[in-house]
């Protein structure tokens, strides 16, 4: 080319969590038999998909309206009945994407390129990629504690806050991804005051909140924001088994308590005119699914498999010193930290074909201790995983799912996840 076309920092925008399927399907080419623990799709993991959210979509399918453009900020009835039980919003705060991925993608470029977001360490790819990708620079992040639970280090937050002039807002996952905390109404109210006092506005990424184990344990945006500007981001993909729905929304809290905020919101829809509207057919079925009466009984459901999940998880590693994990309070993930002091740092595992040994070997070179482990144990066992580190952590651990439907074939798979460590220190 008679000039680089490459952004400088393009390859920000990665997202390993994908990426490790390419590997694995290597793998598979060597008779290794694949367990997919890298990502979310309850249906590739045999949940079965209800039968009354079959009917719903079915008998929209058979009207023409749901083969129709909708309006850029999506049906009314739809904004209508999200923000009915919300006296924070109105109908017209609402506004509809077609993925997390695209919100988020508008919502960062729709920044100035010396505005930063101080996000969570660890943090969910999708964010921490878009931001150090918009803002062609380091990321800026807050240490979650994983022995406090997982909680921040309002020391450091508010230390960076203060002293980073160019900071303007600060991200919140609630449940996280991927440590699985779920934050008390103090620790969020913490965050809102800070906000306040250095002028800040907040975006909590919500989207599993609807899978948080304890009601009681559940604190919204909503509840707490006052009057600080704020974006709320929601997702129906992960409210119901239905993966493909990619659909979701962000509420927009306190638009008219500040002029820039104002028009920078106005900027992001500006930005969503341009691509015409969100897909129709998830949107327009949402109000029927989510005030059906089975919604809150599948919720239920799915919430107490996870939940058992979970306690069986964090049971079987509590006893291994090599790892820390503390018990996810929401979602359908587990995450496990390593004891780096506790392992010789160069070891590894099995692998008995050359050829593949060979491959794997060479995909790790001078990588972090988590990548190696979760490599090795990819070619060595088939399950694959995904490394702590590539949520931007400066943790070394992994993350898998609490999908598996077969109660017996979790445990095993957690037994043979425990025994590879072990083998690996």
């Amino acid at each position: 080319m008679r000039k680089n076309i490459l952004h400088p920092w393009a390859w920000e925008l990665n997202y390993e969590i994908r990426n490790i399927v390419w590997v694995a399907k290597e793998v598979e080419k060597y008779n290794k038999e694949i367990i997919w623990e890298n990502i979310w799709d309850p249906v590739a993991k045999w949940e079965k998909i209800p039968s009354w959210m079959k009917k719903i979509v079915k008998n929209a399918c058979e009207l023409d309206e749901i083969y129709w453009y909708s309006p850029t900020k999506w049906l009314l009835k739809t904004r209508e009945y999200l923000a009915k039980n919300n006296p924070k919003i109105e109908p017209e705060d609402i506004i509809f994407f077609n993925w997390l991925w695209d919100a988020i993608s508008k919502i960062y470029k729709s920044l100035s390129f010396d505005a930063r977001i101080i996000w969570p360490n660890p943090a969910y790819s999708s964010h921490s990629s878009a931001e150090a990708a918009h803002a062609g620079s380091e990321h800026i992040t807050y240490k979650l504690d994983p022995k406090n639970n997982w909680n921040p280090d309002f020391e450091e937050l508010e230390n960076k806050v203060k002293y980073n002039p160019n900071i303007v807002w600060i991200l919140v996952v609630n449940p996280d991804n991927p440590t699985w905390a779920v934050f008390g109404k103090d620790i969020l109210e913490k965050i809102i005051d800070l906000a306040k006092q250095y002028n800040l506005f907040v975006i909590f990424d919500e989207i599993y909140e609807k899978l948080v184990f304890e009601d009681k344990n559940r604190v919204l945006l909503s509840e707490i924001i006052g009057d600080v500007p704020g974006i709320s981001m929601r997702w129906m993909s992960k409210d119901l088994p239905w993966p493909w729905a990619r659909s979701g929304w962000i509420e927009i809290y306190n638009k008219d308590k500040d002029k820039n905020f104002s028009d920078y919101v106005d900027s992001i829809f500006n930005a969503k005119m341009m691509e015409v509207c969100s897909t129709t057919l998830p949107q327009f079925v949402l109000p029927e699914l989510y005030s059906s009466k089975e919604f809150e009984i599948s919720r239920l459901k799915r919430i107490e498999k996870y939940k058992l999940r979970a306690k069986i998880a964090s049971k079987v590693f509590s006893d291994l010193d090599l790892v820390s994990v503390v018990e996810p309070l929401g979602a359908f993930y587990l995450s496990i930290t390593f004891n780096l002091e506790k392992f010789n740092l160069n070891w590894s595992l099995e692998i008995e074909n050359e050829k593949l040994k060979k491959y794997i070997e060479n995909l790790i070179v001078w990588a972090r201790f988590d990548k190696r482990f979760c490599y090795y144990l990819l070619a060595n066992t088939g399950i694959c995983t995904v490394p702590l580190s590539w949520f931007n952590s400066s943790y070394d651990g992994f993350r898998m799912t609490l999908l598996e439907d077969d109660l017996e074939k979790f445990k095993n798979i957690l037994k043979i996840i425990k025994e590879s460590i072990k083998k690996f220190s």
